[in-house]
């Protein structure tokens, strides 16, 4: 009998039911939900007389349409307001812990729900949001679900789930010194394509892999999805158990040294085989900045924009198209064009590790002139962290401003859009036309280069700075 892989153990272990031809009955762990994809799905189980199943394994946090400046006054944006106040009712209504704004363990999803705990090795883990990915960090099987799925999860506290197939992506040798996991998961997805990774669960793995911290990690399944993939995911070890010990949610005593040997075992057989496997040299990575409208159009900021001849045939029309909206010609260099404004934040890069990083590379230095920095925590407990190490104290002497958690100018849900016609430097997950504003233009890259960008003007390579 063959080997399973990561992936094909957790997924068995959780299937309720198979239906034949069909897709499987998949008991779901752990079931986050925010402001912007529960209110219809509670709306449909009170139509129906239908109560939660397992408030205990729900969480509840608003993130996408909150402010980040005076998060003590009310919502502005009257859609915005009703949501976040929908979500709190809902949660009042049928017994689930909610993190509410403003309040100590508040934040963006992805980000809460790793640094209490409560994301472990093993679990299935869903939430009405793309980017539940971020949670394969851990050895867990993380997805995305529509709202009528969010429904079937609050009612069951199961889902109908078709099984992926499974691929591996093995990234081996030492990382330059400023190539972060951003940079290694936009130089995968340009290599793979935007849909590369469609109808698959990846595992990543090898050296590279292996060397990166958590909050690291995190940063490379949350982007899985940019290349197609169900969900992407990260064999736990020693990094993950020390990670998680101690905090707040996390197994003690005779239940941590019981939880730690379980999860000592989700690993992939020596023998097991996967449906696809890729491999890249981490030597040949360095730091990416997106030029297009979608995030598999990266390059290396060393770089050029690709000419219209390397372009295949029928690719050909959507790239004009793209680098018409940004106001880019094929053959562009990247280093040194002008940008308008910075976004250091999301489930992306929102983390303690992120501002840090910004911080460190900024220091000594000022915001340049005409630029527009917003540097926003993924959550309180980062923003208490980034206060109580002197981050805000760098930030604001180098004229930035360190402001309030929340999803910000990752999406525009919210008060943070970036105007018509700029140019943003994002550290977030998505370049798409008007993802950050109606006609703003968007390039992804790590908070290194967004740091680079800050203090210079322009695209620049932070192993200049």
């Amino acid at each position: 009998m063959k080997g399973k892989t990561l992936f094909d153990k957790i997924w068995d272990s959780h299937v309720v039911k198979s239906i034949p031809n069909g897709p499987d009955v998949l008991f779901v762990d752990r079931h986050y939900i925010h402001e912007v994809t529960s209110p219809q799905a509670f709306e449909g189980l009170r139509e129906r007389g239908i109560s939660v199943f397992n408030p205990k394994r729900v969480l509840a946090t608003p993130d996408h349409n909150i402010p980040t400046k005076n998060q003590h006054l009310p919502i502005k944006e009257e859609l915005s307001r009703l949501q976040v106040e929908k979500l709190e009712k809902n949660c009042a209504e049928n017994d689930i812990q909610i993190f509410g704004l403003n309040t100590p363990n508040s934040g963006i999803v992805h980000v809460v729900g790793p640094e209490l705990g409560l994301t472990q090795p093993g679990m299935t883990i869903v939430c009405g949001d793309s980017h539940t990915s971020t949670h394969g960090a851990f050895g867990s099987i993380a997805f995305g679900i529509g709202t009528s799925e969010v429904e079937m999860a609050l009612a069951t506290q199961c889902i109908l789930q078709p099984k992926a197939k499974r691929m591996l992506i093995k990234i081996d040798g030492e990382l330059g010194s400023v190539v972060t996991s951003k940079d290694i998961i936009l130089y995968i997805i340009s290599k793979m394509t935007t849909g590369g990774g469609t109808g698959y669960f990846i595992e990543f793995a090898g050296s590279a892999i292996r060397s990166m911290t958590m909050e690291a990690r995190m940063t490379v399944c949350n982007m899985s999805i940019e290349m197609g993939a169900r969900g992407g995911m990260i064999a736990p070890d020693q990094t993950t158990f020390d990670y998680i010990k101690g905090r707040k949610h996390a197994p003690t005593g005779e239940n941590w040294e019981r939880a730690v040997d379980y999860w000592k075992s989700l690993c992939t057989d020596d023998d097991a085989e996967f449906d696809k496997e890729f491999h890249f040299d981490a030597n040949d990575i360095e730091p990416m900045i997106t030029y297009g409208t979608n995030p598999g159009m990266g390059e290396k900021l060393s770089g050029s924009i690709p000419v219209l001849d390397s372009i295949d045939t029928a690719s050909q029309t959507s790239f004009s198209k793209s680098l018409n909206y940004m106001g880019f010609n094929p053959g562009d260099k990247l280093e040194g064009k002008q940008i308008d404004y910075v976004f250091v934040g999301s489930c992306t890069n929102g983390r303690i590790e992120d501002l840090r990083s910004f911080a460190n590379a900024i220091k000594g230095h000022k915001k340049a002139d005409g630029v527009v920095a917003w540097i926003v925590p993924g959550s309180k407990l980062v923003e208490k962290q980034a206060i109580e190490e002197g981050i805000k104290d760098t930030l604001e002497e180098a004229g930035f401003e360190l402001r309030q958690p929340g999803c910000s100018a990752c999406l525009a849900m919210n008060e943070d859009k970036i105007p018509a016609g700029k140019y943003s430097v994002s550290t977030s997950n998505r370049n798409f036309e008007g993802r950050q504003g109606p006609g703003a233009r968007t390039m992804l890259a790590s908070p290194l280069t967004a740091a680079a960008a800050a203090i210079t003007g322009k695209l620049t390579d932070p192993r200049k700075v």
